[in-house]
This record gives C-alpha cells, sequence and structure tokens, in this order.
C-alpha cells in the first residue's frame, strides 16, 4: 500500500462516522459488561473499528473519555432531578421523594453511566464541565433540604440539616445500588421486579426519612 493510500486509510480510522458519539457509546457498553475497572480505551477502539491511538483525536486519554461520559450522566441526572423536584410541589417532604425515584429511575435506566459517576478516582477532577453538572445534580437535593428545613439560599446548613442531606442521600443511593445489584426483596422475602421496587419499596423506606419522621 502507498503512502497516499495509507494517509486514506488514517483518515478514514479518525474520521469514520461520528467517532466521539461511538466511542462514548462503546464506553458505556464496556462498563456495563465489565464493570468500571473493566474498561480500556484500547477495547472501546477495537469495537469501534479504530486504531488504539485514534481515540486521541477527541479524547487525551481513557480518563478523558471516561469523564466525559460521567458528565453527559451528570448532566441528564440533574435534569432527572429537576422535574422530579418540580412534581414535588411545594411539599418538602413529597419533593425529596420524587427525587428519591428519580435517582433510582436514572440508576436503572444508565446503569453504566451511574456506576461510573460515583467513581472520582476514574476521571478527571479538574474538569469544569464535569464538575459543574454534578455540583448542579447535588444542589436539587441541596435546594429541597434547605426548604425542609427553613434554611435561606445562602445561608450554611444547620449541622441537623447537612445530617438531614446526608441521610436522604444516603439512604436513596443504598438503595439504587441494591436495585442495580437486584439484592431487593419484599417483606416475604422474595425477589421484586422493577415496579414493585419503584412503586412498593421506594416508598416504604422514604417514609422512614428523617424528614417524613418530622412531617417537614
Amino acid at each position: 500500500m502507498d503512502s497516499v493510500k495509507i494517509k486514506a486509510a488514517s483518515k478514514r480510522a479518525y474520521h469514520h462516522g461520528d467517532l466521539r458519539r461511538e466511542l462514548l457509546a462503546a464506553a458505556e457498553a464496556i462498563i456495563l459488561e465489565r464493570g468500571v475497572d473493566g474498561f480500556t480505551l484500547r477495547e472501546a477502539a477495537r469495537r469501534v473499528g479504530v486504531s488504539p491511538a485514534a481515540p486521541a483525536h477527541h479524547f487525551k486519554d481513557a480518563r478523558g473519555l471516561l469523564t466525559e461520559v460521567a458528565m453527559l450522566g451528570f448532566r441528564d441526572f440533574g435534569q432527572a432531578l429537576e422535574a422530579a423536584d418540580r412534581r414535588g410541589g411545594e411539599d418538602p417532604a413529597r419533593r425529596l421523594a420524587e427525587q428519591g425515584r428519580a435517582y433510582v429511575d436514572f440508576a436503572l435506566d444508565c446503569p453504566a453511566r451511574f456506576q461510573l459517576m460515583f467513581r472520582p478516582e476514574k476521571l478527571d477532577q479538574e474538569n469544569a464541565a464535569l464538575a459543574a453538572a454534578a455540583y448542579h445534580s447535588y444542589g436539587v437535593l441541596e435546594a429541597a433540604i434547605r426548604v425542609a428545613t427553613g434554611t435561606p439560599a445562602g445561608s450554611e446548613l444547620s449541622p441537623d440539616g447537612h445530617g438531614l442531606l446526608l441521610a436522604v442521600w444516603s439512604v436513596v443511593h443504598g438503595f439504587a445500588h441494591l436495585a442495580l445489584g437486584g439484592q431487593l426483596r419484599d417483606p416475604a422475602g422474595e425477589p421484586v421486579g422493577r415496579e414493585a421496587m419503584i412503586d412498593t419499596l421506594l416508598p416504604l423506606m422514604l417514609r422512614h426519612l428523617p424528614a417524613a419522621r418530622t412531617e417537614l
């Protein structure tokens, strides 16, 4: 193959279709199959039919590609939480319950992204877009906690308010991981499907959150 053909083949490898989008999709597929720790940039390149060096055209390295996947995850996650928060209306407990449902729905709908979003050691923590998307999603929960505790925007949460925020986040996040792992059971000890998890077990759990107990 002469140099012209080599250059043409190389150009096709870098620019076939939408390489950026295809690499993002390949990364999600690998994480879904092998977990976050099973991801390699070489495997992502192989799946989209380019050389191992080709992804550098869009992403500096594996961390760069994973960071983009996580950023997109936090972006969509934040939007889902916002929509849920609006559904909750003016009632803080209802807002938190709707956010909890959206949290678990997102984890079940986007398991690869969800797993990666909470693996900071795999991501570029200096990436401004990632930081902004993550902070926004966290801010949706914090805003509902502020209403629940009567804390104005811009004021520091009290220790109890911060504790409530951590309690809500921890409980729902843990529930989401149990749901992903298929580890949830009904009161009789039987495995449950998604509908039962979301419509029965999740509300049952949310009733035990501090906000529900104090009727905030």
